[in-house]
């Protein structure tokens, strides 16, 4: 089974592939979708939307897990990524993949055991466990700590509508 992890951010969104055969994880791909701050809104989305559904079509994943959104005291931050991670839903939606979510805490204590683990710590535990792994970004090292989590629980929390 192949799952692909996704971190949705308007300005980098993270995306991760392991492969789970026999209970032992491995590596398949990572990556980032790198948007420009002065690019329109609408042309920012559909390159996360297009980018991801490349992704998708190339490694063909069974499942999906992303993380939960946190609210913060911006609003405008929080609308904007709001609509990135609508779009970063959206895409294995249109491939009928199933789509599940995880508070953040939740991915952190999976991956490190702890749920308050630092970024580099995420980091560190996915390069243990995913050994030749050398992530892109803290974004798609924070994809594969989803999907890492999602085999950990398999699919508690799922998007209604979506598995």
């Amino acid at each position: 089974m192949r799952i692909l992890g996704l971190d949705p951010s308007l300005s980098s969104t993270g995306w991760g592939i392991i492969e789970v055969e026999n209970n032992r994880i491995r590596y398949v791909a990572d990556g980032f979708i790198k948007t420009e701050p002065k690019t329109a809104l609408t042309d920012r989305l559909s390159m996360i939307y297009k980018t991801l559904c490349g992704v998708i079509e190339a490694y063909k994943p069974d499942e999906a897990a992303i993380e939960q959104v946190f609210l913060n005291s911006n609003a405008v931050s929080t609308i904007k990524l709001g609509q990135a991670r609508g779009v970063v839903i959206l895409a294995p939606a249109t491939y009928h993949i199933p789509l599940t979510e995880y508070e953040p805490n939740q991915i952190k204590k999976a991956v490190v055991g702890v749920g308050h683990a630092e970024k580099h710590q995420v980091e560190t535990m996915i390069k243990v466990l995913l050994p030749g792994c050398r992530p892109k970004n803290n974004d798609s090292a924070d994809a594969l700590a989803a999907a890492i989590c999602h085999n950990s629980f398999h699919g508690t929390h799922s998007i209604k509508g979506f598995k």
